[in-house]
This record gives C-alpha cells, structure tokens and sequence, in this order.
C-alpha cells in the first residue's frame, strides 16, 4: 500500500471513530433522560391508585394549559410518549397493562390521581376552555352575536352581515348590531364568513373539552363508554332505594333515630285500630269504637231492610231529614246534595234494635 493511499484510510478511520464517539456522548444523554421520565412514572403509579389516559387529539395547547391548570389540583397531569408510558408501566408490573396498550393512541395527557374514575369523569366534562371557531367546526351550543357597536368600519363587511341575516346600521362610524341575533344552531358546520365575523367580535363560540380514552384504577380497566353517568337517573335510583329502605325498617321496628317517630305514629295508628275492631274501650279509643259500632249496626239493619220481606218482618231506616237548599240553587247542587243526603242514612239504636227483636222472636 502506496504511502498516500495508506494516509487517506487513516484519516477516515480516525473520522469515522470520533464520529463514534461524538454519537455515543449525544446518545448517553437521551437515555439516562428518557430513564429518569421512566422512573418518574413509576414513582406516580405507586403513589397514586388511578390514571386516567386523555385524548389530546385536535385540542389546541392553550386551551389544554387551562384545562390542565384546574385539573392539577386534583393530581398530576403531564403529556408522555406512549412507548414511554407502556415501559414503565411494565416495568412496575401494573396489572392488565397489556389491556392498556390498544388505548395507547395519538397523542396523550396522563392524569395520575386518586379520584374515583367516575367523578373524574364528571369533572372532565364540566372543565371547559373556549376558543374561535374555524371554518368547518361544528358549533357546540347555539351562537348569539350580541346588540350594540361591532367596532368595525362600514365597507365589505356590511355584505358578511347581510349574508348572514343580521340587522346592522351604521353610527358614529362603525357598524352596529341592530338586535341580538341567533347565526348558528348547536351543530351546525360554521361557514368560513362566521368564523372570520365571529373572530372580529371577539366571540369564541367553541367549547373545547378533554376526553378520556380510557381510565386504569388498581387494575381495572374501564373505557371512557363506561364511564358516562346519568346523573339526574343516579339519583332518582337512590331515592327510590332510600325510600324502600326505610319503609322496610319501619315495618321491622328497628330502632334507629331518624325513624323512630315514624315507628311510634304507625304503631299508635295501628293500636287504635285494633282497639276498635275489638271494642276496647279507653278514654283514647272511645270515640273510634263507638264509631266502628255504629257503622256496623247501619251496615246490619240495611242487610235487614233487604232481606225483611223474605223473613215476614218489617225493618225500617230512618233517613235524616235533609237540610234546607237555598233558593236559587242549581239544579246540578240540589241532586248532589240530594245523593250526599241518601248515602248518609242514620238509624237510631231503638229501631236497629227492634228490627232485630222482631227478626229473632
């Protein structure tokens, strides 16, 4: 080997073994950073019970950083690359983390917490961050652009409003609102002449939210379809369920504080029945003997008045006289006084007792 050539060959091998090094001092840096973050997710998978994995898919970054400042109150929340994720979750031996894999998607926040996954569920769906529409979004809720001075100069913008169907005039050199206008129904597709109209009036009509893919609590793997609760249904349940219970407890007479008094009415109505039905009599039960007395003995002598023609007796009913109608009452008021008046037959004591001395011998 010629002297020039065998100079070249060492100059690239020298090249290419710093090249070597130079990589190896770039890439030591990268692994001991990515071991640390897998550490870091280990330390918050013991210390906490619950992680949620949430969809970042077509969220912007600033609403995220709203959301996730209120959420921050309630755990840890950061974004992490899946494989990062999935590593370190392993390693840790979480259970059914295989199971986790396939919600592993798109970009993601994971949120460590110990909330029950069905609250958190709730509080992701109440935190919400607005943001300008863009042509094509679907409108969340309805959209009002609001009465008053739109702070734009008249000029081409008045056709956009035209287009749109909103009353304007001009004052003071800018384009007013003449009423409060609706422009949009909760999913319409917003046109690109609304999206800029609404930009221009500071209007930000869209509600972004952040939706879990999936939550993971001590093992158990719940999807975010799982996740949905009907509240308003939740509850009526509960009532219902707190409503059997407690008439199950009265009727077993269990002692307990909030519905002892409910025990104690219902025993006292119940004993003041029985009271009456056996004709024991007490300045308290009286009043309820006698009339359950007397409500038979008129039940018995109309049974007698029915059957005296077949027995050969004679059983009479003394109806009450009724009371005087006032003159110029309606005919409708007199017959139903006049049936009140036949249903509420009185027999006195003598005849009931006569019917039967005569029905008897």
């Amino acid at each position: 080997m010629r002297g020039k050539t065998k100079a070249q060959l060492l100059k690239v091998l020298r090249k290419l073994e710093e090249s070597k090094r130079v990589t190896k001092e770039k890439v030591r840096p990268a692994i001991l950073r990515k071991q640390q973050i897998v550490q870091e997710i280990r330390d918050l998978l013991r210390k906490y019970r619950c992680v949620a994995i949430i969809s970042l898919d077509g969220v912007p970054t600033p609403q995220y950083k709203k959301i996730k400042q209120e959420l921050s109150k309630y755990g840890f929340i950061k974004v992490y690359k899946n494989s990062i994720f999935l590593r370190a979750a392993r390693e840790e031996g979480i259970p059914n983390v295989d199971e986790l894999e396939k919600y592993l998607i798109g970009t993601n926040a994971f949120m460590f917490t110990n909330m029950n996954p069905y609250e958190l569920a709730l509080l992701l769906d109440k935190l919400v961050a607005p943001k300008y529409a863009k042509p094509g979004d679907i409108a969340t809720d309805d959209i009002y652009v609001p009465e008053g001075p739109t702070g734009i100069p008249p000029g081409p913008m008045l056709s956009v409003f035209g287009k749109l169907r909103i009353r304007t005039q001009v004052r003071e050199g800018v384009i007013w609102i003449a009423k409060e206008t609706k422009v949009a129904s909760a999913g319409d597709e917003i046109s690109p002449e609304l999206a800029s109209l609404l930009r221009k009036l500071d209007i930000k009509p869209v509600v972004v939210k952040l939706k879990p893919r999936v939550v993971w609590e001590d093992g158990n793997v719940i999807p975010a379809e799982q996740l949905k609760v009907d509240v308003d249904a939740f509850r009526d349940d509960l009532l219902r369920a707190v409503s059997i219970v407690k008439e199950v407890a009265i009727e077993a007479a269990l002692p307990l504080p909030d519905i002892l008094p409910e025990i104690i009415a219902r025993a006292y109505r119940r004993a003041a029945v029985l009271a009456g039905e056996a004709g024991f009599i007490t300045p308290e039960t009286a009043a309820e003997v006698f009339r359950r007395a007397v409500a038979k003995a008129l039940a018995l002598a109309l049974q007698l008045q029915q059957k005296a023609p077949d027995l050969g007796i004679e059983v009479s009913v003394q109806v009450a006289p009724a009371a005087p109608v006032a003159a110029g009452a309606p005919a409708e008021e007199k017959k139903e006084e006049e049936e009140e008046e036949e249903e509420e037959k009185e027999v006195s004591e003598e005849e009931i007792a006569e019917g039967i001395s005569s029905l008897f011998g």
